[in-house]
C-alpha cells in the first residue's frame, strides 16, 4: 500500500526558543500519541527541548488504526536492511527540516526509538552518521549489525531482560559490536521487564541524558 505523509505530534517548551530536539518513533503496531507518556516525563526534566513525534508512515498489517515503519510479512536478516532503507528518505527529510525551523544543530538533536521504531533510529544514524548527537534505541535492534562506528553519535541501548517479542540478545550483540568497533555506546537491561516502554528504562534514560558524556568530547579534550 502506498504510504501517506505521516502527521507530527509537536511540544514546544512553554517559553523560549527550543535548546534541544527530541525525535521520537513508535512502535510496530502503535501511533505517535503512544510516545506521549515518554515525551511528558522527558519534557519535565528536559523543559527547554522540542518534542516531534512522528507517526510511521503505512497502515499495520494486522489493522489500519495504527501503524508501522515497514512491514514484517517475508521479513529476515537478508531483506530487513532493505526494507528499512525505504523509509528513511522521508524520516532524513522531516528532521533536516525540522532543526532548520528549529534552529537547531544535530549534536542538540536525539533521536528516540521504540522497538520498530528503535530500528529505523538506528539505521538511520548509520546510514547518516552525525544527523543526530544521540540515538536512544528501546527495545530493539539492527537491521543488520554496523561494519563502522559512528564517529558523531553517541547510541543508548536500553532492553527488558524478559522481552520475548525482541530479545534483549539483540542489543547486547549491538553493544558488543560497537565496543570493538570503539564506537560510543552504553546498554541498560532491566530485569523482570518485557518488551514495554518501562519506567526503568526511561529513569535509565533520563539519566544517560543527564550524565554521559560523549566519547569524542574526551577525546578533544586529550
Amino acid at each position: 500500500m502506498e504510504a501517506s505523509r505521516p502527521p507530527v505530534i509537536e511540544l514546544l517548551p512553554e517559553q523560549g526558543a527550543p535548546r534541544q530536539l527530541f525525535v521520537m518513533l513508535h512502535g510496530m503496531g502503535q501511533t505517535a500519541s503512544s510516545m506521549l507518556p515518554m515525551a511528558l516525563v522527558l519534557r519535565h526534566y528536559f523543559p527547554a527541548a522540542a518534542m516531534l513525534l512522528p507517526e510511521a508512515p503505512h497502515p499495520y498489517d494486522k489493522g489500519p488504526q495504527t501503524r508501522q515503519w515497514f512491514s514484517r510479512a517475508g521479513v529476515d536478516d537478508s531483506n530487513r536492511r532493505e526494507r528499512v532503507a525505504l523509509v528513511l528518505p522521508d524520516l532524513l527529510e522531516l528532521i533536516r527540516r525540522e532543526q532548520d525551523r528549529l534552529k537547531l544543530l544535530p549534536p542538540d538533536t536525539a533521536l528516540i526509538g521504540f522497538s520498530q521504531g528503535a530500528i529505523v533510529a538506528l539505521e538511520l544514524c548509520a546510514a547518516h552518521d552525525g544527523l543526530a548527537g544521540r540515538v536512544l534505541a528501546f527495545s530493539g535492534r539492527y537491521a543488520r549489525l554496523p561494519d563502522r562506528a559512528p564517529e558523531f553519535t553517541t547510541l543508548h541501548f536500553f532492553h527488558g531482560q524478559d522481552d520475548r517479542l525482541m530479545p534483549a540478545s539483540h542489543s547486547e550483540e549491538a553493544y558488543a559490536r560497537l565496543a570493538a568497533l570503539q564506537g560510543d555506546a552504553t546498554l541498560d537491561i532491566a530485569a523482570a521487564v518485557g518488551h514495554e516502554l518501562h519506567p526503568a528504562l526511561i529513569d535509565r534514560a533520563v539519566h544517560r541524558l543527564q550524565t554521559c558524556i560523549p566519547l569524542r568530547t574526551w577525546k578533544r579534550a586529550l
